[in-house]
Order: structure tokens, then sequence, then C-alpha cells
């Protein structure tokens, strides 16, 4: 048993391990990785997965609503990025219409992040830890966005050259 992971419990199943957290551009390709345990929740690692990569001022974050919360807003003030975190509804309190037409314009775009994942998943079997200990598996994920962003550049670099 690996001491450095831990359990999180996802659709009903216990899964035991680390997630990856990854930072891209709007073409899908990573620009930083932060590997955690299992059980760490979104909300209260942002600033941690923002470190990992240089992002410019004033361009929109997208994420999923896992990373929602008014910490995370003050965060995304304090870096000076707009932001496009996916709104979730609260307790006895859905979605405003406004809110679901927002995420419904923000998940335009994020399917480009999504198909990152799964193309790390499908082409370099990621989401299988091969080692042990957080410090191998952050190694074998940066190692992972490394070869999906060789993967992936080429294609990118023909399809913006026609345009």
């Amino acid at each position: 048993m690996d001491k450095d992971g831990s359990w999180l419990k996802k659709r009903g199943k216990y899964h035991f391990g680390f997630k990856k957290h990854h930072v891209t551009d709007e073409e899908g390709l990573v620009l930083g990785v932060l590997t955690t345990k299992a059980s760490t929740n979104e909300i209260a690692n942002l600033d941690d997965v923002l470190e990992t990569a240089d992002l410019p001022k004033g361009i929109p974050l997208k994420a999923d609503k896992g990373y929602q919360s008014a910490k995370n807003e003050e965060i995304l003030k304090k870096r000076k990025l707009k932001n496009h975190i996916l709104k979730k509804a609260k307790k006895n309190k859905p979605l405003t219409n406004w809110e679901l037409k927002f995420n419904k314009l923000i998940g335009k775009t994020r399917f480009k992040v999504e198909r990152t994942f799964g193309g790390i998943k499908r082409w370099f079997s990621g989401g299988v830890a091969r080692y042990r200990g957080i410090n191998k598996m952050h190694t074998q994920n940066l190692m992972e966005a490394v070869c999906y962003n060789l993967y992936r550049s080429p294609g990118i670099l023909v399809f913006n050259s026609k345009n």
C-alpha cells in the first residue's frame, strides 16, 4: 500500500491513489501539472494549481464546478484572471437562467480541456499509477503531459496555419 496515496469515493465507488490537476491553454496543451492525494478537494488547491503555470493577466480561467468558491473568486481577482469557473447549484437554490446560459457558453470551449484528459488517458494510459509515492507519480503525470503536448502540437500548428 502506498503511504502517500489516499482514498476517494466517486460515483459510489472507492478509489485509492492520487489526483492530477492540469492547467491548459486554449488549445488544450498542458502548461502546468499538480499531483495531490486523491482525497484533496479541488476547492482547497486552486492557488497551488495556478502556481504550476505562468498565466498572463486578464485571461479567462475556465474550470469545472469543483473549483467554485468565494475563496477561489478572491484568488482569481488577486491574480487578475477572469472567472469562467462553471457555476454550481447550492442546496435549495437552483441555478438561475443566466447561470445556466453561462455554463453552456463555457462548456462550448471547455471540451478542449476535457479532450486533453481523454487523450492522455487513451494514448498514454493516464490514470494508472505505475509508481509508489507522490513524487514519482508527479513525475509520471509530467511525462504524460509532455508526451501529450508533443503528440498534439503538430496537428495544432497545421490547423492554425490554414486559418
